[in-house]
This record gives structure tokens, sequence and C-alpha cells, in this order.
């Protein structure tokens, strides 16, 4: 048979280059000449843009400089127009290309109206960020065409939507210095929100009066380390935090600058238990039965019911869970800024720190400078998507060795700069805990009144403990330290403010 297939690769057909590869990058030069020239005319015009545009936004570099320039003279005080700009660029080769000086006079003479100035700045900018991400896309595309061994595809993923998120973000807000005025009134202005709630809580109420009455709630930008023992209650307490900034509405400036009630957007990320035992928990808690008894089956009528109408209500929360095992930070990064583009991110929780994967170079040759980048990371997502971080930690075993096994700073497990990085540090710690797993036996020689008497000591020191936790607030960097008193209901692993004639933090 004979064949119609080609006998070498130079006979296959070849696709004539289209329309698309011969595409110039989206520019505007009339606007840019039409906004210089607004500027030139008059400089009121400059005060229009000077707050979202930069020179580097310009697709013609010498309007760029000319417009630097301009921005100089006008700080200064001066007038900004081509009389005043001659002599700056009589030696510029690259706009003596175009006219030299009288480009500048004839753009000044030229100009259209003031009125018009945002919109072209507008139009500049948005051209500014479609060339960027022309960029970015050809850059994505290169460096998956070029595989390295040393970075995965996930890596190169990650590092894509790094770019596209500070892209996103140079299109709304520009970054840079404040001044101190503004930063006062940012200040003052959080001082005022916290004076009208009745909590006088500045940040997001962790749900425990006295616990908020000492941290002041949980801070923007913060990172705030919830260390213990195993079995103290730390994934508990997590969760009671998050569910009740995800339930309690709270009164907040919307959109428009109106008042209005909303609740906070909670990520949490449980790297230990899967969504469905961290659902059963919170239904557990918030419904008063047995998680185990859940899990079983075996519940009555009415617990069923409560189980139920819970489940209701937790069908409406903003509270969104991430089981992913050994989650990276710069995953946990991905994933929280979309939910803060998406649902307005308020409140993160890792469960738990030590679980977390370090970054790549590090993975299993220094655990202690592992969990400090770690740290680090956790750190720089609560500055950037300004939102406090709750971090979970596990505690070395130190504690158990001491006669007083509340937990100390320097128990913090693989800390490395766990301490340094946290702007809060609590511990948990459940006196009960311990003391139910040393009850006292008779000692050699020892007569039986002296061991019941210790005994009864013993029994005292129990019941006094029974159903107490303690939150020991070791680190505060804006604020006090000391101690705040909870009530824990082991059945329900649930925390609940302790009711006290006494009831205040001690220090």
């Amino acid at each position: 048979m004979e064949s119609n297939a080609p006998n070498n690769l130079a006979e296959f057909p070849r696709d004539e280059p289209d329309d698309a590869s011969l595409r110039e990058p989206p520019v505007n030069y009339e606007a840019e000449q039409a906004l210089i020239g607004a500027v030139l005319a008059n400089n009121r015009a400059y005060e229009k843009v000077s707050d979202f545009l930069l020179p580097d936004h310009f697709a013609d570099e010498t309007h760029g400089r000319i417009f630097e320039a301009c921005g100089k003279l006008i700080e200064r005080g001066q007038i900004a127009n081509a009389v005043t700009l001659k002599h700056l660029f009589d030696g510029d080769e690259a706009l003596a290309g175009i006219g030299g000086a009288r480009y500048l006079a004839d753009l000044q003479k030229n100009f259209v109206t003031i009125i018009n100035a945002a919109d072209y700045g507008r139009t500049i900018h948005d051209l500014f960020l479609r060339r960027e991400l022309i960029a970015l896309g050809e850059d994505v595309v290169n460096e998956a065409f070029q595989p390295d061994l040393d970075i995965s595809a996930t890596d190169q993923i990650e590092g894509a939507e790094q770019r596209l998120y500070n892209l996103a973000e140079a299109g709304t807000i520009e970054g840079g210095l404040k001044t101190f005025k503004s930063a006062v009134v940012e200040a003052i202005n959080m001082a005022e929100q916290a004076l009208k709630r009745d909590s006088h809580v500045a940040g997001i109420a962790s749900g425990f009066k006295d616990l908020d009455r000492l941290l002041g709630g949980l801070h923007p930008s913060d990172l705030i380390i919830l260390a213990a023992r195993p079995s103290m209650g730390k994934t508990s307490l997590a969760t009671n935090v998050a569910y009740h900034a995800a339930a309690t509405r709270r009164k907040q400036k919307g959109p428009d600058g109106e008042t209005v009630e909303m609740t906070e957007t909670v990520a949490f990320f449980s790297l230990e238990m899967s969504a469905e035992q961290l659902a059963t928990r919170v239904i557990s808690e918030q419904a008063h039965v047995r998680s185990d008894s859940i899990r079983r089956g075996e519940i009555r009528d009415d617990e069923f019911d409560r189980i139920f109408e819970t489940s209701r209500h937790l069908h409406e929360l903003p509270l969104f869970i991430d089981d992913t095992p050994a989650l990276s930070v710069p995953a946990l990064r991905t994933r929280a800024r979309r939910l803060k583009r998406q649902h307005n991110l308020g409140l993160i929780v890792v469960d738990y720190l030590q679980l977390m994967q370090g970054p790549a170079g590090m993975r299993n040759e220094n655990r202690v400078q592992e969990v400090s980048e770690i740290t680090r990371g956790l750190k720089a997502i609560a500055k950037e998507l300004n939102v406090p971080v709750v971090a979970l930690s596990q505690l070395s075993r130190q504690t158990e060795q001491r006669d007083d096994k509340r937990p100390q700073l320097s128990d913090l497990r693989e800390s490395g700069s766990i301490e340094q990085d946290a702007d809060v540090v609590m511990f948990i710690y459940r006196e009960e805990y311990y003391l139910a797993r040393e009850k006292p036996s008779q000692r050699m020689n020892e007569t039986s009144e002296k061991f019941n008497e210790r005994l009864a000591g013993y029994d005292k020191r129990l019941d006094e403990s029974r159903n107490i936790a303690e939150v020991i607030v070791a680190k505060q960097r804006h604020g006090p330290i000391g101690t705040v008193e909870l009530h824990f209901t082991g059945e329900y692993t649930q925390f609940n403010d302790l009711v006290r004639d006494d009831h205040l933090p001690h220090d």
C-alpha cells in the first residue's frame, strides 16, 4: 500500500504565525500625553492621580520621567510647567529625539481639561497592570517549560499565585510609608470602636470576658501562640474561639461607611484532625452531647434534637475548615489569600504548628530552624492579610519533670524563634489533670493518721481544681501578662467563663 505520509520532518505542514503572535502590549500614549499636559497646565491635576500612579506605570519611559519631575517640583511647593522643566530636560537625549523642550510646550498647550486627569490616570494604571499580567503569564509559561528538580510544579503554582496576589494588591492599594498622622488616626479610630462596644474589645473577641479584658481581643496582624501539653484542651479552646468569632455578630463599618452587624470569617487549618472530627467536636461543644456518643450513635432522642438544631445553626457560619496534612506555609498563605479576597477573612487558626511542613530546602535538616521559618511565615501572613493568626503549639516534656507543672516560655517545644515572633504566647494548664494521676499512696513507715492527713489535703486540692483551667498569658507585646481562670467541661471539651465572686484575672 502506498503511503501519503511525509518522508521527513521538513515535509510536515507548518502553521503560519497568526495575529496573536504579532500582538503588541496594550498602551495608550495619547492618554499619557493628555495627563502630562493637564499636569503642566494646572498642577492640581497631579493631586488627582498621585496617590495611585507612579512613573513606572507609564508605557513611555520619557513620559514617566516627566511625570516624576513634575511630582518633585510640586512636592517642593514649586510650579511644574514647560518653562520650569525646560532646564531639566535640555540635555535629555530621549526627549530630544521627540522634539526636546518644545515637546513639553506642545503637551501643555494641547491639554484638554483637568477634569479628565483622574480618568487618564486610571487608564494608564490599568494598562500597566495588563502589561504586567502579560509578562507574568510569559514567565509562568517559560518556567513550566524549563523543569527544575529543586522546584516542583506545586511550588511553581504557589509562586505564580504569590505574584498574582501582589499584582492584584498593587491594583488596589499602593504600599509604602505612612505618615505618623495617619497612624495616629487609625489608632484613635480603633480606640473609638472599642469604646463603643459593650465589651470594650478592640480586636476580635475570644468569647471569654476575663481573657478579652486582659488581651483586649485578638488583634489584626498579631501572631498568637496557644501552647499546652497533650490533653490540656488547646484544640477545644481554639474551636471555642473560632466558633465565637464566626457566630457572634458585632457592629462594624460596612463598605459604604454605614454601621452594619457582621460576623468574622474564620479559616481553621486542622493538620491533626479531619474536618469531620473537628465538626463533631464543635457540635458536641454547642449541643452538650459527648462527642464519643455522637460517633457511636449512642444518643437519646432529646440529644439528637439538640444536635439537629445545632447543625442547622452551624450551616450558616462563615467557618471554613482545611484538613490537609503536612500543609506548608506557602500553601496556607495561598488559601488564606483566596479566602481574604472572596469572603473577607477575619481570623486564621492553625492546629498545630509542629505538624506544618517547613521550607523545601530545610526539611529534615534542622528542626528548630524549620519551625522558626514556619513561625516567621505565619507572622508574615498575619501582617500581610491584617488578621490575627492563632497557632497551636506542643510543649516539651520538661514541664512534667517539675513539681510546679505550669508551663513557661522555655517549655516551647523546638522553640527557635516562636517566642520572638509571637505577639502573644498563652499556655493552658489544668491542675486537675495532673492531680488525678498522682493520687497519693501510703508510704513505708508512714502512719495511717499521717497518710489520711496527706490524703485529705490531696482531696481538697483536687476538689478546688475540679473543672478549672488556667490560661496563662506569658507574653503580650502590647499589654500586661497574667492568668485567667476558665471553667472546663471535660465531657464536652468546652471552655466557659468561670463564675466566681473574685473572677478578675490575676497576675
